[in-house]
């Protein structure tokens, strides 16, 4: 269990609450987290890169010249790929990167990514209601107040769909604003610091916490 300071919209310390989330062992941590990570890497990437090979590049079906006599290396074909405009060789093709894992094994790695954090972690009350309309500087305003540096990723985790929260946030870019719902360990990993509100942790905790 965890203690984690909440602070106000003035950056000011006002209470306090625990997080308290089941880990992976340490000696095992560090595997079971890469491998979540590799896993979620992998199964984003499209894996839609191809190129030809010679037989499926157009032309090159008639012999360039005669085999002997010309003085000239033989040749076969002028889409050989040693050829300009030729076939490529052990080239690209469509492919799937998709890496298994089970579903308690990546809940657990999750887990286990989140609350290592908990030193970069920033808990606040809620401040939805500071927002009537969008404003990126606001917000940016209420970052530096609750103690981070500019220059810093920051991943802010909402409990909720707060539009002008995330209409504030997505136009800064070094904010990354997204759901407890949509927690994941590549955004976890990535920011420096995460802000995240008590009504959020206590979400996470709720569908995370086995």
């Amino acid at each position: 269990m965890v203690n984690c300071v909440v602070r106000n919209w003035q950056g000011e310390e006002v209470g306090e609450t625990t997080l308290e989330l089941r880990v992976a062992k340490e000696e095992n941590a560090s595997h079971v987290v890469h491998r979540a990570l590799r896993r979620q890497m992998a199964n984003a990437r499209q894996g839609n890169a191809c190129t030809k090979t010679r037989s499926e590049v157009r032309g090159g079906g008639r012999k360039p010249w005669r085999q002997k006599g010309t003085g000239r290396a033989r040749a076969g074909s002028i889409r050989s790929p040693l050829w300009r405009g030729g076939g490529v060789i052990f080239g690209p093709k469509p492919r799937d990167f998709e890496i298994k894992m089970n579903k308690k094994e990546r809940r657990l790695a999750l887990r286990t990514a989140f609350q290592s954090r908990t030193d970069d972690m920033i808990v606040v009350e809620e401040f939805a209601e500071q927002f009537p309309r969008p404003k990126s500087k606001e917000l940016l305003s209420a970052i530096a107040r609750w103690g981070i540096e500019p220059d810093t990723k920051v991943l802010l985790i909402l409990p909720e769909p707060q539009l002008n929260v995330y209409l504030s946030g997505r136009n800064i870019e070094l904010v990354n604003v997204i759901l407890a719902t949509s927690l994941n360990v590549y955004d976890v990993l990535a920011a420096d610091k995460i802000i995240v509100t008590s009504t959020a942790i206590a979400k996470i905790q709720e569908i995370y916490g086995e």
